[in-house]
């Protein structure tokens, strides 16, 4: 990913929380995503040069419009970053999913961990969101029995946690 992708990546990932979190979070909250706000926040992540974070994108056709966008790093375990690695985000343009985009995706970001040394990969996921849920599962990661709750828009939101070994 580079700088001059981040207007993209943050319509992606807002489009994404749109079409994924209707009805998991309150719309408000959805309707008030602002892409030039995120797209400056994904820019001064970006130029902050933590190269232990990974930005990741899809282009479709080689013609520059972006389908997906992932990221990963080290495991936050509340202020500490561990050795295992953590999948922070993983959103497409809507009218791509099922095509193949988020198993690459995934698969992009399973081989990066497992390369840099990681032994585990870890993900939070919201627990009412099914479909993301079993995609997750298909790719062999599965829940370990963590949840916590976020506040987002005034509401608590569960996560569950799911992992996948990287040893093999």
């Amino acid at each position: 990913m580079a700088v001059d992708d981040c207007a993209e990546v943050a319509g992606i990932r807002i489009r994404g929380w749109r079409h994924a979190y209707e009805g998991l979070v309150p719309q408000p909250y959805l309707d008030g995503l602002d892409i030039a706000a995120d797209a400056d926040r994904q820019r001064a992540r970006l130029l902050d040069g933590d190269r232990r974070v990974v930005n990741l994108v899809v282009d479709g056709d080689g013609g520059g419009e972006l389908l997906g966008w992932v990221a990963l790093g080290p495991y936050r375990d509340g202020g500490t970053r561990t050795e295992d690695a953590e999948l922070y985000a993983l959103y497409l343009c809507p009218r791509h999913i099922g095509r193949g985009v988020g198993r690459a995706l995934l698969a992009a970001a399973v081989r990066h961990g497992t390369a840099a040394g990681h032994r585990r990969m870890y993900l939070w996921v919201l627990k009412g969101n099914v479909r993301a849920r079993r995609f997750y599962e298909r790719a062999g990661f599965t829940a370990d029995g963590a949840e916590e709750a976020f506040e987002v828009g005034g509401a608590m939101v569960p996560e569950v946690r799911y992992v996948k070994d990287l040893r093999g």
